[in-house]
């Protein structure tokens, strides 16, 4: 795997290949997602499959986005 991803963050493992403009959406889709926290007990959450979510803690499952937890309407 690549290790040099300190300027590119995660969107680095792809290289060259897909483009910056699509490496940067990887990267900020993904940074969003590794601060979800649980909607109860604010603790860790995990995602089991697209849009079902888990706590870690306190073992509730819930509904959300397909990458985030929670869905803000526009």
């Amino acid at each position: 795997m690549y290790t040099h991803t300190k300027k590119v963050g995660s969107g680095g493992r792809f290289g060259p290949r897909i483009g910056r403009r699509l490496r940067k959406e990887i990267t900020e889709i993904e940074d969003k997602a590794r601060n979800n926290k649980c909607p109860d007990c604010g603790g860790k959450i995990r995602r089991k499959a697209s849009g079902i979510w888990e706590c870690k803690s306190c073992k509730i499952t819930f509904a959300g986005g397909a990458y985030y937890s929670v869905t803000q309407r526009k």
